[in-house]
């Protein structure tokens, strides 16, 4: 069954879609990854999703761009199939993650009407109708109305590929948000750790808009934090977040760490002198430290051997230079790639396989990950 998987983040730079061969062999799931590419936004539209996702967007402004972004996807996997040297009717279901606008899973106690909830937009009928292809998305809701997070997901994919008889393993992804999955030797379902450190690249990407007035969007191999200096003084206060603090399972986003925290933080360098290279250098730093920092917990713990990163932050230099210095010298932190999975269509490949799953009636979420009280099949299917 040939599945296209559209996955687009809190990065908001663009679609990743993998079109990807699910077979059953002898009772388990056997993949080929067939293409992959990233399809970026416009910036005019990725301004406008940059609008969307702040808290008290107007709702006609939600509303409208939730069908914009089913066109947009829609689009996105019309291109790719073509690179592909496919035709549509090669492709049996499109499995999409669409665009987290809030995600806020947790009661308020002083509340009685506010539910924990989540709110992914990128209308499946509209990418249905527009490609002639059954869709499937709309996924951490049921995940969520169980009393999970919704989040993180990509861990159950890490699990059923992933898990080692011989040694324990980290899984780590570096895009908007960093997140982690620890698979201990010889892990069960049960004992998977799986949740988001913090932020990611997404403090970093706003800074690098600021700083370059727009020209550069994000810090390409890290080249403007190797020019700056960590204030760490500073970089110790940031650590003082709250949500550092919490234990698993625990997931965030742009309600926590997103550009609203940024701008407060960006202004808090500038009232104190810090200069905008500085300023860069010091976030990279909160990105590689608070992962850091938990991965080195799992490291003495979960006799962790092997770290396996995935995401747009391996490829900043002085992220991985940071990450790699302040972790044990005897583990060793190497591409996801080594695995045999592209590090960069990880995710894409992680929500194919959701969708396989969904549409074959299978539970696809890992409770041990997301806190759910029980395994459900998520996703809704735009026939």
């Amino acid at each position: 069954m040939k599945v296209a998987g559209v996955m687009s983040g809190t990065s908001l730079d663009g679609m990743d879609i993998a079109i990807v061969d699910f077979q059953k062999v002898n009772g388990k799931i056997d993949f080929e990854l067939c293409y992959f590419t990233t399809v970026p936004y416009e910036k005019e539209l990725k301004a406008r999703l940059e609008e969307v996702v702040v808290p008290n967007t107007p709702s006609p402004e939600i509303s409208s761009m939730n069908m914009l972004l089913g066109e947009v996807f829609a689009d996105g996997v019309l291109l790719a199939v073509k690179e592909a040297g496919l035709q549509t009717a090669d492709i049996d279901l499109i499995s999409t993650h669409g665009q987290t606008v809030f995600h806020d899973p947790v009661f308020k106690k002083d509340d009685p009407y506010y539910r924990p909830n989540t709110l992914q937009i990128g209308d499946i009928g509209v990418i249905a109708e527009k490609t002639g292809i059954p869709v499937i998305g709309d996924f951490r809701t049921r995940d969520v109305a169980v009393g999970g997070q919704g989040a993180p997901l990509v861990p159950f994919l890490d699990y059923t590929l992933f898990k080692s008889e011989q040694l324990g393993r980290v899984l780590v992804n570096i895009g908007g948000i960093s997140n982690v999955t620890v698979l201990p030797k010889s892990a069960s379902a049960e004992n998977i750790i799986a949740y988001d450190t913090g932020p990611g690249n997404m403090i970093i990407d706003a800074f690098v808009t600021w700083h370059t007035n727009g020209e550069q969007c994000y810090d390409k191999d890290g080249q403007l934090a190797a020019k700056g200096n960590i204030n760490q003084e500073w970089l110790k206060e940031l650590l003082a977040h709250t949500y550092y603090g919490e234990s698993p399972p625990k997931s965030t986003g742009r309600e926590q760490f997103g550009t609203e925290y940024a701008r407060d933080l960006w202004n808090q360098a500038e009232k104190r002198n810090i200069s905008k290279i500085d300023r860069i250098a010091t976030v990279t730093a909160l990105t590689w430290y608070s992962l850091g920092k938990a991965l080195k917990k799992h490291i003495e713990e979960d006799n962790v051997e092997e770290i396996y990163i995935s995401g747009g932050g391996l490829h900043n230099a002085s992220m991985m230079k940071g990450l790699k210095d302040y972790l044990p010298e005897n583990v060793s932190v190497e591409s996801s790639k080594e695995l045999g999975i592209d590090s960069d269509a990880k995710e894409a490949i992680a929500f194919a396989l959701f969708g396989y799953l969904g549409f074959h009636k299978q539970p696809n979420n890992l409770p041990a990950a997301t806190g759910a009280s029980k395994e459900v099949i998520m996703g809704k299917i735009a026939w």
